[in-house]
């Protein structure tokens, strides 16, 4: 049985979100979604992502996995959920835009740091899936703008990027202008979100409007 917690919180939702979005609701079943962008985020519980952009149900795909990794485009039939993510909401969905969304106090980028310290893998499933990390390039200049923490945040979320485009249907399509890439990273104190400036490759705080 759920917990009291869980329970009595899905019982607010139905009396209510969903109730005062009834129809919203109704449209999606019926109609499929259509959502704006695809995020890749942590599973970490204090990223709540439909709340950090303020969006409703159907406005976002989101696939969570351990350090928001995007892995290396590797067709060798293997299990691959958040690449099978990828491809459904490029070529299915066709979004616009794919987010890589990293965050401040990351336990698995800590973990990562940990094992470049010769410290030991917490677990099996976790110690490999960190392999992707292997290799990465941190930054001088984030490190001393935003600490060592971050910078490997950061470091992250450029690899995960720089994997995305290994994937045809995605490459392909932001040559064609119809979908763009955006490196993003959330402080979870403060609230604010760096983004990564695709020419300079550089993190700098979003702006509050976006010039049309």
């Amino acid at each position: 049985m759920l917990s009291k917690t869980l329970l009595d919180g899905y019982w607010r939702f139905r009396r209510e979100n969903h109730a005062a979005d009834k129809g919203r609701y109704e449209q999606l079943a019926k109609l499929g979604q259509a959502p704006a962008a695809l995020v890749i985020a942590c599973c970490d519980s204090r990223v709540d992502v439909s709340a950090i952009f303020d969006a409703g149900p159907g406005d976002l795909f989101i696939v969570r996995n351990v350090a928001n990794l995007v892995p290396p485009f590797e067709p060798d039939g293997k299990f691959h959920g958040t690449s099978a993510a990828v491809e459904y909401a490029a070529e299915v969905l066709n979004v616009p835009n794919i987010i890589v969304l990293g965050h401040s106090h990351c336990g698995g980028i800590a973990a990562y740091r940990e094992k470049l310290k010769g410290a030991p893998d917490s677990t099996n499933f976790i110690g490999t899936w960190l392999t992707q990390l292997d290799g990465l390039e941190v930054k001088d200049t984030d490190a001393k703008t935003f600490g060592q923490e971050t910078a490997f945040e950061l470091a992250g979320v450029r690899q995960s990027i720089a994997n995305l485009r290994m994937f045809d249907a995605i490459r392909k399509r932001e040559e064609e202008g119809i979908l763009a890439l955006h490196g993003l990273h959330f402080d979870i104190g403060s609230g604010m979100v760096l983004a990564l400036d695709a020419e300079t490759d550089t993190f700098s705080p979003l702006p509050e409007t976006v010039e049309v």
